[in-house]
């Protein structure tokens, strides 16, 4: 399923680097997006919990745990088509939600900012699988800003690949999706 995660760490700090910063769950985000060949899809997912480590100028550590239940879709809102399409994303062909309610972000290194900007490697875990993950943070000034781009495939979410069918036509759901996440930090 391309329809998750394009995460937007976005993380209004008010502590100085070298901090463990808790993420305030009630006003931290999630957004999904997942396009297929004839237009696109997206919602929400909240975010359970998590923290962030500050150290010596760079992002040092974190996790981040997403409740995969949550998933919510805006652009079909109020239509039946809204239901049938997150109940599809909650079962085994996408997120196998029911055996896997959670997601998780793990960061494990970061590059120190230069002009706003740090290289982050982490492990995301969907579906019990966990594959490595690099993406660019970027400080702001309400906090940092990334974006999480996911190739659903390697988390065994086949439905609709082209990678894995053939002629699928306007049926082709595409392997990438993003989920970008607000972190506010208490």
């Amino acid at each position: 399923m391309k329809y998750l995660f394009t995460v937007v760490l976005a993380v209004v700090v008010t502590a100085s680097f070298g901090k463990s910063l808790t993420v305030d769950v009630e006003k931290s985000t999630a957004k999904w997006t997942g396009k297929k060949v004839t237009g696109e899809h997206f919602g929400n997912v909240s975010i359970k919990g998590g923290n962030l480590e500050l150290a010596d100028g760079k992002i040092a550590g974190g996790e981040f745990v997403l409740d995969m239940n949550s998933i919510t879709n805006i652009d079909l809102a109020g239509s039946e088509w809204a239901d049938k399409l997150i109940g599809h994303l909650k079962s085994d062909d996408f997120f196998g939600v029911e055996q896997y309610p959670e997601a998780t972000l793990k960061i494990v290194d970061s590059e120190a900012f230069e002009n706003g900007e740090a290289a982050v490697k982490g492990h995301l875990t969907i579906k019990g699988i966990t594959e490595p993950i690099s993406f660019t943070v970027k400080q702001e000034e309400s906090g940092f800003s990334s974006t999480l781009v996911v190739d659903r495939t390697k988390y065994g979410a086949k439905f609709r690949s082209g990678k894995f069918f053939q002629d699928l036509g306007d049926k082709l759901i595409y392997d990438d999706f993003t989920v970008e996440v607000n972190l506010v930090t208490l």
